[in-house]
């Protein structure tokens, strides 16, 4: 039986040497680069923790988690993503696209042309650098990929395959090959293979409470995100954490639960009945909500200006001031 025992007396001699090292605090928190965010988390993921990220199919959930990686990647961290929905290569296209778009230049080369140049669909001939130079900023956003690029391990997992033994293995090799411990994001939660568990709910209850374990026994963030139920994803609805697809676990697990919605979806219908410019205002931000926080504040709405074409979004965010509803609203 595993058996591990610690006298409180040495957790306070640990916790005490560690802040007369002076680094251990910082080493600890992983700021996600969205400002608002990192204030309203005490300055950004910690280690040991589960943070789950959800929302409405198509409203960015990959896009966030991808531009978190990017943002811990550049300030030296290492990052292991795990991808079960995406292939490599449209991972790498997003950041590319990303770069290209916060360089600033305005003509900026968008995800989709981007795409052309690495499916050699853009008419053009020679490296993949060379190609982006036809753009404006397409290849100086390469070089600024490549400054990161090894510090950011991804891994194209499998649903029948990759399991929380092949994550665990990842991780530890991870930080044997960079020296660092690494975020890790797991894109999605739902997609974690549990082999000879068919029941769906006994399985994401499985999965939750392994990532959990691998956070607290590694000492990493671990950030996952997360797939919606059929009730979430349809019209009429606010996405909130009991719509989050399969056991209730998901909830109770999680340090951190933050949920994606629509603005335009979620608005109070005043504010676009009596201001007809905030229609199409509103469909170009998306509400980060703070759903849970173990060790903070939770219920705290902000949002963030979309810029999909370069598959990202702005990262100076703000508090919603207007007031939101579980029922959304449409006004055309």
């Amino acid at each position: 039986m595993d058996l591990t025992l610690e006298k409180l007396s040495g957790v306070l001699e640990q916790a005490d040497y560690r802040v007369r090292a002076g680094s251990h605090a910082v080493a600890r928190v992983w700021p996600t680069g969205f400002d608002i965010l990192d204030l309203n988390l005490s300055g950004g993921f910690r280690s040991g923790e589960l943070v789950l990220v959800g929302g409405p199919q198509g409203l960015g959930k990959t896009t966030w988690a991808m531009q978190v990686a990017r943002n811990v990647a550049r300030s030296g961290r290492s990052v292991v993503i795990f991808s079960y929905e995406h292939d490599l290569q449209t991972l790498l296209i997003r950041l590319v696209a990303l770069e290209a778009g916060l360089l600033g230049h305005p003509e900026a080369p968008t995800m989709n042309r981007i795409r052309q140049s690495f499916e050699c669909a853009d008419g053009l001939t020679g490296s993949l650098s060379e190609r982006l130079s036809e753009t404006d900023g397409g290849a100086k956003a390469l070089d600024v990929v490549q400054e990161y690029a090894d510090r950011l391990v991804m891994h194209r997992s499998s649903g029948a395959k990759t399991d929380l033994d092949a994550i665990r293995e990842a991780v530890d090799k991870v930080e044997a090959d960079t020296g660092q411990l690494p975020l890790v994001i797991v894109d999605y939660l739902q997609k974690v293979a549990v082999p000879g568990v068919s029941d769906e709910t006994d399985r994401i209850t499985m999965v939750v409470e392994g990532l959990k374990d691998l956070a607290l026994d590694r000492d990493v963030p671990i950030l996952a995100v997360v797939a919606a139920d059929k009730e979430g994803i349809q019209s009429g609805k606010r996405l909130r954490v009991n719509n989050l697809r399969g056991s209730s676990a998901l909830a109770y697990e999680a340090d951190t639960v933050l949920l994606l919605n629509d603005k335009y979806d979620v608005v109070a219908r005043h504010h676009l009945v009596y201001n007809v410019g905030n229609v199409e205002r509103f469909k170009h931000w998306a509400v980060l909500t703070v759903e849970k926080h173990r060790n903070g504040q939770a219920g705290i709405d902000m949002e963030f200006f979309k810029r999909f074409e370069h598959s990202r979004f702005d990262t100076e965010g703000r508090i919603v001031t207007e007031q939101l509803t579980d029922e959304r609203v449409f006004v055309e």
